[in-house]
């Protein structure tokens, strides 16, 4: 809203009757016009569904962009090409309908290979009635709308029918199909104890990107799943987001459940479910858990929309063409050399100082080169010092490079300098001077690598303590960055303001991508020693004393507590204890 504001030339409005009339006419107009400061789905097209054409006495199940006002069933939305290719492809399998494209005649003389393979029960050799068509169709439909016990049951009470008559084939068919249908289902989420008709829903949002989850539930299971990705401004709340998104999902949704629950209570609740209840035409309640089984689904979506979104940022990180472009644009952004193809990228992770540690992530061509990642344990500062930590760590990873090029520049020196009669000895002075040169290839070792580029997580202050540290290695040139996460303003040397690129900038994203794997490696190391830390005896601190004997005194006197109150006699005689030992362990205590 602040970033439209200042753009406005020209307000045109429309009277709506009621509220939820306007919320229609906003939706559709949002899809029409795909204006820039609306929360949009991201995908310009629409979005797929299938078809299940009834009107037709042989009906087939099809994948369909649009839905139209033709009396036929029709299922989704779903989010991709890719959900709704895998819904076909189960339910082809459970159910033998048609795939074919030709006019049933009942005369053919003999069926295609799906009929051999159980895919197809051959209406086109009459092979089948029409009403046992029409029973496949109808289970079809009903497996669609979640509804997977009916189906069962339908199943087992046309096998027994077919037992009964002495059809045996017919009825092992039948028993294949719904066992079938039975794994299809157990691999199902259950989502609660007693039977809801519900639609849940969870965002999770980074930066202007947003990604809604939705679990929908048929009975007591999770009967699909899928995900949503959107374009939503920063400034605009979780609820706008969410009301924006449902307005739009539902304007073209095939099924209104009889429940919605929302992780966020959304803006213009009221007239949203006025117009959900036009839609469906019928009773449609919003909820917002805060407890209970509902709650713990709602919470189950929030991770599945985190997890998805980024599964979704590493298909993008994988794009090579994408990459390719994001290392050039960010070589002309920040004033490059050459486009850099390796990038360190550093973190410091602590807790009011204790527990410090750093990662080094490498991303090689844009992609993460995990085998190269290194994590730090911060030995020389003492409290919470951002600034020395970030020395430290690139002084330990660049000494080495350093030491090798002023050993590489005195030796240049003293080959200038040495007479031809000593030239022999000088082989042997830098054979001696340069033992990782003449020993070790560049790609052995991650240490002798120079990165094309250095990311800092911070700013200003994170980046001069970088520079200062690599002006005293003699390593001036390889070039730093720091990126400042409240506004991603990236900072670098000889300039005094920051550069900030585009929010789309395809640069920006892939450095946010290498410092935010920076983070997650660091304080996912930070969490174990803080772990390891928190459950460390006092035991541990008395030399002599190691898991074995730590181990047996516990046993032996249950607590610290029982050892401090024991005798020197009396923890000499637990096992492994000597009288000098146990003197030791009192005096500790």
């Amino acid at each position: 809203m602040h970033a439209l504001v200042k753009r406005v030339r020209k307000i045109e409005h429309v009277v709506t009757p009621t509220e939820s009339e306007a919320l229609h006419l906003e939706a559709t107009l949002v899809k029409r016009y795909q204006p820039r400061y609306n929360v949009l789905l991201k995908d310009d097209k629409h979005y797929p569904y299938l078809k299940v054409d009834v009107n037709n006495p042989w009906p087939r199940v099809t994948i369909t962009r649009s839905v139209e006002n033709d009396g036929a069933r029709y299922f989704g939305p779903y989010a991709s090409a890719g959900s709704v290719r895998r819904t076909l492809s189960v339910v082809k399998k459970l159910f033998p309908w048609r795939s074919c494209t030709k006019e049933i005649t009942g005369n053919d003389p003999r069926p295609c290979l799906d009929y051999f393979i159980d895919r197809c029960i051959a209406p086109c050799t009459a092979y089948c009635t029409e009403k046992e068509y029409a029973d496949v169709i109808t289970e079809t439909i009903l497996f669609l709308e979640g509804r997977s016990n009916e189906v069962m049951q339908r199943i087992n009470e046309e096998m027994q029918r077919a037992s009964n008559d002495l059809l045996f084939e017919r009825a092992a068919r039948l028993r294949d199909q719904a066992e079938a249908i039975r794994r299809v289902s157990e691999r199902q989420q259950m989502a609660s104890t007693r039977p809801m008709d519900a639609d849940v829903f969870a965002l999770f949002r980074q930066e202007d990107e947003t990604c809604v989850q939705a679990f929908f539930v048929r009975g007591t299971v999770v009967a699909d799943t899928d995900s949503y990705m959107l374009v939503a401004s920063d400034h605009e709340s979780d609820g706008e987001v969410l009301r924006a998104f449902l307005s739009q999902f539902y304007e073209s949704a095939t099924y209104v459940p009889r429940t919605l629950l929302l992780a966020n209570e959304p803006d213009d609740r009221d007239d949203l479910e006025m117009m959900l209840r036009q839609r469906r035409q019928g009773a449609v309640e919003i909820k917002v858990p805060q407890r209970g089984e509902r709650h713990k689904l709602v919470r189950t979506a929030q991770e599945n929309a985190r997890e998805a979104l980024t599964m979704h940022h590493a298909r993008w990180i994988t794009d090579r063409d994408k990459t390719q472009i994001a290392l050039e644009l960010l070589q002309e952004e920040l004033g490059l050399p050459d486009v850099p193809q390796r990038i360190e990228c550093y973190d410091i992770s602590t807790t009011q100082g204790t527990s410090t540690v750093a990662s080094m992530v490498v991303f090689h061509n844009g992609l993460p080169e995990a085998n190269e990642y290194r994590r730090f344990r911060i030995k020389t500062v003492t409290g919470q010092d951002d600034f020395a930590s970030m020395r430290e760590v690139l002084g330990r990873r660049f000494r080495k490079i350093s030491q090798q090029k002023k050993e590489k520049r005195e030796y240049e020196t003293s080959k200038v300098s040495t007479s031809a009669i000593d030239r022999a000895s000088a082989g042997k002075v830098r054979e001696s001077i340069l033992p990782d040169e003449a020993n070790i290839s560049e790609d052995e070792s991650p240490w002798n690598h120079v990165p094309d580029l250095v990311i800092i997580d911070g700013g200003k202050g994170q980046l001069g303590a970088v520079l200062d540290t690599m002006r005293d290695l003699d390593l001036p040139d390889v070039p730093v960055c720091g990126l400042a996460k409240r506004h991603e303003e990236i900072f670098v040397k000889d300039l005094s303001e920051p550069i900030i690129l585009p929010r789309s900038s395809e640069a920006l994203y892939l450095i946010q991508r290498i410092r935010d794997e920076a983070h997650r490696f660091a304080i996912t190391y930070h969490r174990q020693l803080r772990q390891k830390k928190m459950t460390r005896s006092v035991l541990d601190t008395i030399q002599g004393i190691g898991p074995k004997r730590k181990r047996a005194l516990l046993r032996k006197f249950g607590s610290v507590k029982g050892i401090r109150a024991a005798t020197t006699q009396e923890i000499a005689a637990t096992v492994g204890f000597t009288t000098h030992l146990a003197e030791t362990v009192k005096r500790s205590l």
